[in-house]
């Protein structure tokens, strides 16, 4: 479907989903945002919801200034996926088995490593530069300067929510591993802090949402957010990449090096800030819960527990900023959908998927998420689907 145009405040709503199916909460969000003063255009993505400040599903560009909401707290996550050599006929019947290995290998919920993980010792990790990634965490804000332990002890973990990480078959029955996460705790720390400066600042003391306070080009604590917000959106970035070399590992372990052969990595962050211009003009373009997706841009979006995950690539509609929906978006909180679904509803909705049953991931159940295809139906002038994934493990913490 086109996009349509709501009449906002200094711009308007590009909105890719009928506005009727958004909540007031939502719309309200979307509306104080295109009332701010530095607002250059926004655009809705079709998985768009309630969040904080700025609504999930949002792309915001805006001139000499950012707002912190509109990243999100948890900075630079985003998904990765890989395709392998193997097919689901060489898979086992019981997929309990591999399950359990790929959850010891990668800590989730609240869990870390015992011990930090040494890249150098993670076969296929092609990564370089830790020495001066981890050099830079001395220039962090000053308030997370004790959290050096826990951020090397939580690089290459899952953690919570609905981070996950897959084991999935596409159409032709090739296997990939895909997988969701983000900075960890240290991500959501810095965001905080920073988050806390921008209300104190003399010009944001008349938003119409305190949550959307900015920082301005120019000023210092632009320069630190910014700082902070791309080391985080690196080790975001590290993160995944680690955990997809151990899900690799595992995999490689169980099948045999000469069965099981890896393809093109796909990675792409979906809480982020880019600069990019448009129509000579350059902006900060803040994509909370939305995806790059310019044009021959590869990208991923996941739907929940057992309703598959979609690998794109981009059309670069200027319109939308060049980007797209992060994935399907949750139609109920999480409160909401634990009072509501029961664990038989779960065990229904994820039949045929090794994964958790259980009432500490009742929040997670599909029910709880906007129809994918109806997602994806909806951003056709955004991307073209390259293929088309379903579940067949699923690891969450």
């Amino acid at each position: 479907m086109p996009y349509q145009k709501l009449k906002g405040g200094r711009v308007p709503i590009r909105i890719w989903t009928d506005p009727a199916t958004v909540e007031d909460q939502a719309l309200d969000q979307l509306q104080n945002v295109s009332r701010l003063p530095w607002i250059e255009g926004m655009a809705v993505m079709p998985d768009v919801h309630y969040g904080k400040g700025a609504t999930v599903g949002s792309v915001i560009a805006m001139r000499d200034a950012v707002s912190p909401a509109a990243v999100g707290v948890d900075i630079g996550c985003g998904m990765t996926a890989v395709k392998s050599s193997l097919t689901v006929e060489d898979l086992p019947d019981d997929l309990s088995a591999l399950r359990s290995r790929m959850e010891k290998a990668i800590p989730t919920g609240f869990a870390a490593h015992k011990d930090p993980v040494d890249p150098s010792g993670i076969p296929g990790l092609n990564e370089r530069g830790w020495y001066e990634f981890w050099k830079g965490f001395e220039d962090l804000h000053p308030g997370v300067g004790a959290r050096f332990g826990r951020a090397r002890a939580q690089l290459g973990t899952l953690g919570g929510g609905n981070h996950f990480c897959e084991l999935c078959a596409d159409d032709n029955g090739s296997i990939w591993i895909v997988l969701h996460s983000g900075s960890r705790n240290i991500g959501k720390e810095l965001a905080e802090r920073h988050v806390a400066a921008a209300r104190r600042l003399p010009h944001n003391q008349d938003l119409p949402d305190p949550d959307l306070a900015v920082f301005l080009a120019g000023t210092e604590q632009m320069e630190a957010y910014r700082h902070d917000l791309f080391w985080a959106q690196e080790y975001a970035r590290r993160n995944r990449a680690v955990m997809m070399a151990l899900a690799q590992n595992v995999v490689t372990r169980r099948f045999g090096e000469k069965r099981c052969k890896w393809g093109e990595v796909i990675s792409c962050h979906h809480n982020y800030v880019a600069e990019e211009t448009y129509d000579g003009v350059e902006l900060l373009v803040t994509r909370k819960g939305a995806i790059r997706a310019g044009k021959g841009d590869l990208g991923i979006i996941p739907g929940s527990m057992a309703t598959g995950t979609y690998i794109v690539r981009g059309l670069g509609n200027p319109l939308a900023y060049n980007s797209a929906s992060h994935g399907a978006g949750r139609r109920m909180s999480r409160n909401k959908a634990r009072k509501t679904f029961t664990v038989r509803d779960l065990e229904e909705q994820t039949r045929g998927v090794e994964c958790r049953k259980d009432g500490g991931v009742l929040d997670e159940i599909p029910g709880a998420y906007k129809d994918l295809e109806t997602v994806m139906e909806a951003q056709t002038d955004l991307v073209e689907v390259v293929a088309h994934l379903r579940q067949l493990i699923c690891v969450k913490g």
